[in-house]
């Protein structure tokens, strides 16, 4: 059986053999079911900061799909971020909005997008990761008073939780790469008539949060 170690090594490779085009969509996409992951959050428990960052990922999405004019507007999120108190370097001591897994890869991946840098790409990746583990520790949590009291109760496995959304991001790149010609020059500006069809065949798919294996 595969463990979530070595799917999350193939992921690593398959994110290394990918275009930077492709790499920002996959990218956008994670950092999409980790936006609707926390829009969904009971509202005293959502991340203020975090959703404030919904118009940049939107815009990263025009961006990824070819609409070059969100340029500007991905410019100014990531600027925004770069002057406020939520960027800084004292650690544990400062704020830490940013460093919700959301926020995290809608930044990591403005970054990726506006520098053409490979490097946050699989930063995202292991965010969603390390969210998916978060989630399975808050049900191991959540169900520990269950099986005390009910012996058939159904455990958590932090593993299946990691396995899952590395697949997840599999299945997600192998989507990606069929669209790997019309991405390629994405980052230039697309026809019209292209962006609207990558919307239709990748945004849709890619931002739904479920994470069937």
């Amino acid at each position: 059986m595969t463990t979530w170690q070595e799917l999350q090594a193939e992921v690593a490779d398959r994110l290394a053999a990918a275009s930077p085009d492709e790499r920002v969509v996959f990218a956008v996409g994670v950092a999409e079911r980790l936006m609707r992951a926390q829009e969904a959050l009971p509202a005293h428990e959502q991340a203020e900061y975090a959703l404030g960052l919904r118009p940049t990922l939107n815009a990263l999405w025009e961006a990824a799909l070819g609409n070059a004019s969100a340029f500007g507007e991905i410019k100014h999120g990531l600027g925004e971020h770069l002057l406020s108190e939520y960027c800084h370097n004292d650690g544990q001591a400062g704020p830490g909005d940013a460093d919700e897994p959301a926020a995290a890869a809608v930044l990591h991946t403005a970054v990726a997008y506006l520098f053409g840098a490979g490097d946050p790409v699989p930063l995202v990746s292991s965010r969603a990761v390390q969210a998916a583990d978060a989630r399975s520790n808050a049900g191991e949590r959540a169900n520990t008073g269950e099986r005390l009291n009910n012996s058939d109760s159904n455990a958590v496995d932090p593993d299946a939780m990691l396995t899952a959304e590395l697949h997840r991001q599999l299945r997600d790149l192998t989507l990606i790469r069929q669209h790997s010609a019309s991405l390629r020059h994405a980052r230039l500006g697309l026809d019209i008539d292209t962006s609207a069809r990558l919307h239709r065949a990748l945004r849709i798919p890619l931002s739904t949060v479920e994470t069937d294996a």
